[in-house]
């Protein structure tokens, strides 16, 4: 595996100092580089990965899921490189790549809001 999107979470909580994650998620632009953290003294959880933005304010954690295995990788001096891919409800989205990779964007999906293009509906009669 080369590279793939991590969600990260956590936007609604407040950063150390001051700061609004939210904002800062506003902020990003998709293939900005941000910074993965690890928190070995985090009282939650030992292995919480702290996402920083290029500004170096932090936007979440990645999820507890995701959190162990990529902690792993960098203790065991893999590089991981990451950029913004997008906002999302939860907080943001991000794309990593591994060992020296550089993570590219995948292609924005496109919904079909109009599943029925050559639908049309019937006449409505007038009232009488």
């Amino acid at each position: 595996m080369r590279e793939l999107s991590l969600h990260v979470v956590g936007a609604d909580h407040p950063n150390r100092g001051g700061g609004n994650r939210r904002f800062e998620i506003l902020l990003c632009a998709p293939g900005e580089a941000v910074t993965l953290v690890p928190e070995p003294r985090n009282p939650v959880d030992p292995n919480a990965v702290m996402v920083m933005s290029a500004r170096g304010v932090q936007i979440g954690y990645l999820t507890a899921d995701r959190a162990a295995w990529i902690v792993g990788m960098l203790r065991s001096g893999r590089v991981v490189a990451g950029v913004f891919q997008q906002v999302t409800p939860m907080g943001a989205a991000i794309r990593v790549a591994f060992d020296g990779a550089v993570p590219a964007l995948p292609e924005p999906v496109v919904e079909d809001r109009d599943p029925e293009p050559d639908f049309w509906p019937d006449e409505l009669p007038p009232d009488d």
